[in-house]
């Protein structure tokens, strides 16, 4: 039987904790939490909410955590987890933003910054490759998928090309694939 949040206060304290830990990159900690730590999703599971958390509007985490809110609790568990993921960061990053309107022109504080956006790299490579064993059940085919991705990084890092157009290319052949795996 697969692990639930215990309560409403379970629900909003897993998510502020795992908002914390990654603060500017949750993605990584998400999948940790949510599926090695509490147990709350399958693998499986965490990879088709985050499919449907990137088709939705706004931030992917902040998707993932309003439907896993939805799915154990509703309506008010939505919130409780939108909350969780939401109240105490942003009253953190206000109180940077104060701070660093202080320090700017400070060297160091421009290397730090510099520093936490090879790490947010390094958490989103992480988190890709633990996700590659998910692709062996993908409707895309593995085969498929890996071609899709080389696809992207030859567009994206070889040539370049803004992102908009290379969702508006590989995103529709992306889809046609899937559909085409789905199809009886």
């Amino acid at each position: 039987m697969q692990a639930r949040p215990a309560s409403l206060w379970a629900l909003y304290c897993a998510f502020n904790r795992l908002a914390l830990q990654g603060f500017g990159g949750v993605l990584a900690v998400a999948q940790r939490e949510l599926v090695e730590r509490l147990g709350w999703l399958s693998q499986e599971e965490f990879v088709e909410a985050l499919a449907v958390a990137q088709v939705l509007p706004g931030p992917n985490v902040v998707n993932l955590s309003l439907m896993i809110g939805d799915r154990y609790f509703g309506l008010r568990g939505a919130f409780t987890a939108l909350a969780g993921m939401l109240l105490l960061p942003a009253i953190i990053v206000l109180a940077i933003a104060t701070l660093y309107s202080h320090v700017a022109g400070h060297p160091l504080v421009s290397n730090a910054l510099r520093g936490m956006g090879a790490v947010s790299a390094g958490l989103i490579l992480a988190t890709g490759i633990k996700l590659v064993p998910s692709l062996q059940k993908n409707a895309m085919g593995r085969l498929q998928a890996w071609a899709l991705a080389g696809l992207t990084l030859l567009a994206m890092v070889v040539f370049r090309l803004p992102l908009p157009w290379v969702l508006a290319v590989l995103g529709p052949l992306g889809m046609w694939a899937a559909w085409r795996g789905l199809k009886p």
